[in-house]
């Protein structure tokens, strides 16, 4: 191929490969450094979990390209039917889906896949394409449309049982719902009815998830049983002390003290390795990846992309608040990963997804009609 012939097909192809935000892309690269760097010293012992990783990150940033390539246009035409075929799913699963620890949560189609993950980000998505249609006249009944619209697949995620996805379902949602104009009196009103409801809430929960809520209040009361995975990561946490016992030095993970040390208690690990320095070091890193987000939102030109990122970045934000929350003890364990930083392939891949929207909307922000 002559170089003239080259260059023509690289100025064709460049658009392609220039869709990355490069302060969003270097933000997560610096996540997903610190996560293997992690995750080598949390899975020595555990053959298989540094090539898998390096496989899910390659995966999320294809994922993440091919969205950052969907202009929001497309998005808003694809998200009445991923919101359908994201329900269909669910009912699948309610039906016939596979059943691993007494849960009811994947459906295996040739491999196992977990659609609740994906609601995560297709919720979001549907609501601001809802907001988008009636943002001329919103009334009371568009909000509880919107909820309405929420409500049902919560409530099979609730039903499968996976408390933990539902809680994040419900903040994506809720985020989007809020952004979009809910009042404070309104909000202060779900507030109130929230905490009334409470004895019928506590009434309806699994025996399990009643035992997660004793468990955060005094774990010592079994210390060998439902206590064991917060006294443990809360023992990891503060023996890190300022500067931490250095990388692979932990003796909590590698006396396999702590349990899903490379997923959803990963933060212990790093806690104890890398101490109160390290901490701050990764909450700053979150903090610039809520900020990039944030701003792409700002940014957004239209009220659907407004909403859809302002809701991507907040679902990031909980995923961190919830993930260190319960490692520390201060909120109960529910099993949810540490963005960027968690071991697995289904979490990872929703939160490439996630980039790829925030870089597909901060890249057609000029292109966009408002």
């Amino acid at each position: 191929m002559r170089i003239h012939e080259r260059r023509s097909l690289w100025r064709r192809m460049r658009p392609y490969f220039t869709v990355f935000d490069g302060p969003l892309t270097l933000i997560i690269i610096m996540l997903l450094t610190v996560s293997m760097i992690t995750l080598y010293s949390a899975s020595i012992g555990i053959p298989g979990k540094m090539e898998d990783q390096v496989r899910n990150i390659f995966l999320s940033f294809f994922i993440m390209w091919v969205v950052a390539n969907i202009s929001p246009q497309m998005m808003m035409r694809i998200a009445v039917p991923a919101y359908a075929i994201g329900v269909f799913l669910l009912v699948c699963v309610a039906l016939f889906g596979t059943v691993k620890l007494g849960a009811r949560r994947w459906l295996h189609v040739g491999i196992d896949i977990q659609p609740s993950e994906f609601m995560k980000i297709v919720m979001p998505l549907m609501l601001a394409w809802f907001f988008q249609s009636r943002s001329g006249h919103l009334t009371w009944q568009s909000y509880a449309i919107g909820a309405l619209l929420l409500a049902v697949p919560v409530g099979l995620i609730v039903r499968q049982p996976d408390l933990g996805t539902a809680l994040l379902v419900v903040a994506a949602g809720f985020c989007v719902i809020f952004l979009a104009g809910l009042s404070w009196k309104a909000l202060v009103g779900l507030f109130a009815a929230g905490a009334a409801a409470l004895p019928v809430i506590w009434s309806v929960l699994h025996d399990y998830q009643r035992e997660r809520v004793m468990t955060l209040i005094d774990p010592t009361t079994d210390p060998l049983g439902k206590g064991f995975h917060i006294i443990q990561s809360t023992i990891a946490v503060g023996s890190g002390g300022i500067t931490g016992k250095g990388w692979t030095h932990g003796t909590q993970a590698h006396l396999e003290f702590i349990p899903e040390r490379t997923t959803d208690f990963i933060f212990a690990v790093y806690s104890e390795e890398f101490g109160l320095v390290g901490n701050l070091i990764l909450m700053v890193l979150y903090l610039m990846l809520i900020g990039r987000g944030l701003m792409i939102a700002g940014n957004a030109p239209n009220f659907f992309t407004r909403l859809l990122a302002g809701a991507v970045t907040m679902i990031y934000f909980t995923y961190a608040f919830v993930n260190m929350g319960m490692v520390s003890g201060i909120l109960p364990v529910v099993g949810v990963p540490l963005p960027f930083m968690s071991y697995g392939g289904t979490a990872l891949l929703t939160l490439g997804l996630g980039a790829g929207i925030l870089m597909s909307i901060q890249r057609h922000r000029k292109l966009v009609q408002t």
